[in-house]
């Protein structure tokens, strides 16, 4: 082999790593990603938990189901509430 084929392989082998690694620093990105998305949903579900609890103890629930009622728009988000469907839509 001479030595611009050496050289050829050698750069042809850094370009094969390159690539190995910049598909793993695409795997962690995306790994990390998905556990923010997973832990930001979980606060999520827990802040409502505890609001949901403290609005039945202080007995403010309808209050808010029925602000519910302006602010929710979708149907089937509607729907976990209780409240009546909105006509015409899709």
């Amino acid at each position: 082999m001479n030595m611009e084929e050496e050289k050829l392989s050698k750069l042809q082998k850094l370009k094969l790593q390159k690539e190995i690694l910049e598909a793993r620093i695409q795997k962690a990105e995306s790994l990390q990603k998905n556990r923010e998305r997973k832990e930001d949903t979980r606060r999520k579900i827990l802040i409502g938990s505890y609001f949901m609890d403290k609005l039945k103890k202080d007995g403010a629930y309808e209050t808010i189901a029925n602000e519910l009622n302006t602010f929710l728009t979708r149907n089937s988000d509607r729907k976990l509430f209780g409240l009546t469907p909105i006509e015409n839509q899709e």
